[in-house]
């Protein structure tokens, strides 16, 4: 049976979500941007409306009679966002990288008995889900997550390119970092502890510290080593350096010519054109997670490896793909009512409930995103 959905947010991560749940259900998308609703010529199954959706009123209003709301604004929309939906009584599944703490809303959730699946992206996200699953079946003894999402033609002076809000990605490089060591908290400065890793088929990249494990580390308080590093090209961390030292990437406002601006306003201006993919230019996601532990005395290590490019036939770029269909797989699973629980659950929840992880891998695999397991 077709449910309704509300996809808020048609940017290209939002609108590869809208496309692909249209497949099975009826699918409306919200932006404010006329042009970002117009990429939906060629469907005109999927509904569309032009709304501000920075105003609560605006979103309470739309979510009325819909199943379910996809969450996709730019983060710093995203926790009223959520709170306006969970007060709307919908159920939810997010992908907007609040900074805020999510499960604050817990409570208000449980009361109004709707589910919402939070940081349910690629990372965070389908790692989440890999742990959450293992969790359940060994003693976990570390998790390590490397990933990055790139442009395949490395383009001076950033090598780099962005397909979310510009200020999401400038968070990464300012926001401090936060891992488990020995089941203490370390908080480092982003772009911390550089390292260069070779990676089969891509080469060598280059790794830092970076605050991506977020509900792990209230969830996964059993896990004594846990931490989540970001990938880009060599030679990346230097000038993103430069950037933050000199103010660049700063909130406080500053005074120019009368005028007060804030700099990451300014910054952001600046780098979006830069950093953002021409029609038909390739990208590629590279993501490699580790986890060890026991199971029954025996020592175990889990190895996932994905390597996710953007598909040619589809003209859909790969950090779309790989974290739009991990959304939309939850999507389905709340949908369908298999994973229903009330509150705002982490997705590491959704991992850890029997059968999930294999439902969520064979529905990527079906769409050409694939994780690989050594053991």
């Amino acid at each position: 049976m077709k449910k309704n959905v509300i996809v808020l947010g048609a940017g290209l991560v939002e609108s590869t979500i809208a496309k692909d749940l249209s497949k099975n259900h009826q699918v409306t998308s919200v932006d404010v941007d006329k042009n970002a609703l117009d990429k939906f010529a060629a469907f005109p199954e999927i509904k569309c409306i032009q709304e501000d959706l920075s105003q609560a009123k605006n979103i309470k209003s739309l979510v009325s009679g819909y199943d379910l709301v996809i969450g996709a604004v730019p983060g710093f929309m995203g926790y009223q966002t959520m709170k306006t939906v969970i007060e709307a009584g919908k159920n939810m599944v997010d992908i907007s990288f609040m900074p805020e703490d999510f499960m604050l809303l817990n409570g208000v959730a449980q009361k109004n008995k709707v589910c919402v699946v939070a940081d349910c992206g690629v990372a965070p996200g389908m790692g989440n889900i890999i742990l959450g699953h293992h969790n359940q079946q060994i003693t976990v003894n570390s998790y390590e997550c490397l990933v990055g999402g790139l442009p395949v033609i490395r383009e001076w002076p950033y090598e780099y390119k962005a397909v979310f809000s510009p200020i999401d990605v400038i968070e990464e490089y300012t926001r401090p970092a936060r891992y488990i060591q020995n089941y203490e908290l370390v908080e480092k400065e982003a772009l911390s502890d550089p390292e260069l890793i070779h990676f089969e088929g891509i080469g060598t990249l280059e790794s830092w510290n970076s605050d991506g494990l977020r509900s792990l580390m209230q969830t996964m308080k059993n896990v004594p080593n846990m931490i989540e590093k970001t990938l880009r090209y060599p030679g990346c961390i230097e000038y993103l350096r430069v950037l933050r030292e000199s103010g660049f990437f700063s909130y406080n406002p500053v005074e120019v010519n009368g005028v007060k601006v804030r700099p990451i306003d300014v910054t952001a201006k600046l780098l979006f054109p830069k950093w953002q993919l021409k029609p038909g230019e390739e990208d590629f996601t590279i993501m490699r997670i580790v986890i060890k532990g026991v199971e029954n005395g025996t020592e175990k290590t889990f190895t996932y490896h994905l390597l996710d490019k953007y598909d040619r036939e589809t003209q859909t770029i790969s950090m779309a793909r790989t974290t739009g269909y991990t959304c939309t797989s939850v999507a389905n699973l709340v949908l369908d009512g298999t994973f229903n629980t009330p509150g705002v659950n982490a997705p590491e929840a959704v991992g850890a409930q029997p059968g999930n992880l294999s439902y969520i891998f064979r529905y990527l695999k079906e769409r050409g995103v694939i994780y690989q397991l050594s053991e």
